[in-house]
Order: C-alpha cells, then sequence, then structure tokens
C-alpha cells in the first residue's frame, strides 16, 4: 500500500497522459457499449457515436458559437466581479479584527445560501438579461474567494509584520503590498483557479431563467428531449473550463515564479 504514491509520483509526464486518454477511451467505449445493448436507454441516454451529427448541426446553425459568446460574457463579467470583491473584502477582514467581527455573523447568515437561491432576486432586480446572469455567478465565486484570501492572510507569519515594521512597511499599505499579497499569493491563487470552475457550474443557474447561453440552449433541448445536444453543451462547458483552467495555470505558473 505505501508503494502507491511512489508508483504515481514516477510516473512521467507522457504516461500520466497516456493514461488520461486511456480512461477517456474506456469511458466513452463502455457508454457507447451500454447504449448499444440496451443497459441504456437510447431515447434518454444518447450514444457517444450521435454526438458528433448533433454538434455539428448545432454549428451549422449557429447557435453553438452564439451559445458560447453570449454565457462567456455573464461569465467573466461575474467571475471578475465576484472574485475581486470576495479577495478583496477577504484580505480587509484578514488584515482587521474589527472589521472580521463585524462581519462574522453576516456572513454566517449568507455564506449558506446557493447561488440558485438568488435567481428570483435576480429577476426582480435586473430583469431576464445579461446583468441577472453575471449577478449569480458573481455571488457564486464570491465566497469561495472570500473564504481563500481570509484563510490566506490568516495563514501569514506574524514575524513577518514585526519584520516589516522594523524596515518602515508598519503602515496599512505598507503590510498589505510588502506582506501580505506576497504571502498569500499562493492561497489567493487557489481560490480563484476554484472560483474558475465554480462560475460554469453557476451559468446554468444563471440562464435558467430565460439569459441566452449555454445554460438557456440546454434547457431548450431537453424540452424537446433531444438529449444528445444536451451532452454537446455539457461538454462544451467542460472544455471551456480545461481550456480557462489551462490558461489560468500558465498565469499563476509566471506569478509565483519566485516560488522554490
Amino acid at each position: 500500500m505505501a508503494a502507491g504514491p511512489a508508483v504515481r509520483e514516477g510516473l512521467q509526464r507522457p504516461a500520466r497522459i497516456g493514461l488520461s486518454l486511456l480512461g477517456l477511451v474506456l469511458f466513452f467505449g463502455g457508454w457507447e457499449v451500454a447504449v448499444r445493448l440496451g443497459a441504456l436507454p437510447a431515447g434518454m441516454v444518447p450514444a457517444p457515436s450521435d454526438l458528433g451529427p448533433a454538434w455539428l448541426a448545432e454549428i451549422r446553425g449557429g447557435f453553438w458559437q452564439q451559445a458560447i459568446l453570449d454565457s462567456l460574457h455573464h461569465y467573466c463579467l461575474g467571475l471578475l466581479i465576484g472574485s475581486v470583491l470576495g479577495a478583496a473584502i477577504g484580505i480587509l477582514c484578514g488584515m482587521g479584527a474589527v472589521l472580521d467581527n463585524l462581519l462574522e455573523g453576516v456572513v454566517r447568515l449568507l455564506r449558506p445560501v446557493p447561488g440558485l437561491a438568488w435567481v428570483p432576486f435576480a429577476i426582480l432586480w435586473f430583469g431576464l438579461n445579461t446583468a441577472g446572469a453575471t449577478f449569480v455567478i458573481a455571488i457564486s465565486v464570491f465566497w469561495i474567494n472570500f473564504y481563500a484570501a481570509h484563510s490566506a492572510v490568516r495563514g501569514v507569519d506574524p514575524e513577518l509584520f514585526e519584520l516589516s515594521a522594523a524596515f518602515g512597511h508598519g503602515s496599512f499599505g505598507g503590510r498589505l503590498f510588502k506582506v501580505v499579497l506576497p504571502a498569500s499569493a499562493p492561497g489567493l491563487m487557489a481560490g480563484l483557479r476554484t472560483g474558475l470552475g465554480q462560475g460554469w457550474m453557476s451559468v446554468v443557474a444563471a440562464e435558467l431563467f430565460g439569459v441566452p447561453g449555454i445554460g438557456a440552449r440546454m434547457m431548450q433541448a431537453s424540452s424537446l428531449l433531444a438529449t444528445d445536444v444536451v451532452v454537446v453543451y455539457m461538454l462544451t462547458m467542460a472544455l471551456l473550463y480545461a481550456i480557462t483552467d489551462f490558461l489560468f495555470g500558465l498565469i499563476r505558473n509566471r506569478v509565483l515564479r519566485w516560488q522554490p
């Protein structure tokens, strides 16, 4: 049993990629076989071989491209607003005990409320438009970044603050830019990366009430029992997340290149 982690760590990158691709082949192959043999109802679960024609039909009709553009619009806006506000307030609460205690009750009250519960208010406050979808996504992303930033700041070594003050950086700005941001950068980046995935998971909820995008297109297809189209957009969201996660990984590596 002890050799398991060592074996995994010893695998070279090509081997890991090969095993990952093999897993995908086995997954889709087993899925195809299960549908063809009747183990899964063909009318409710599309076979992987049926997804290609459905995808091409969506592309030729322009629906796929437009849905991606629409979702990217409020995804990016919601991600930006939720990440910036969540990280900023988390940092401030982590640095100031008074503000942290002042907001503790509010945080405990609002944190358990899921993003989907805010949809009725999004409709009332903003209407059936991009602003409403952006609001739902921002709320979902906010808490992840808030807690990541708060925990990262709380985890900073107190001796660093004393050292910073000794070198003339004892002010709030000095502590923020000379100690807090550099020391908490890994935790902040982890929160931002988690928020990327949470944002995509919130897209469907944000578009449930009719805002154009991937989620709305999935709901339209499901109402027509076009399960192949639904799966096409599910895989599209997975692909978009993989792309955004990869790009963020490059940014993260560059920002944290000073780390050993």
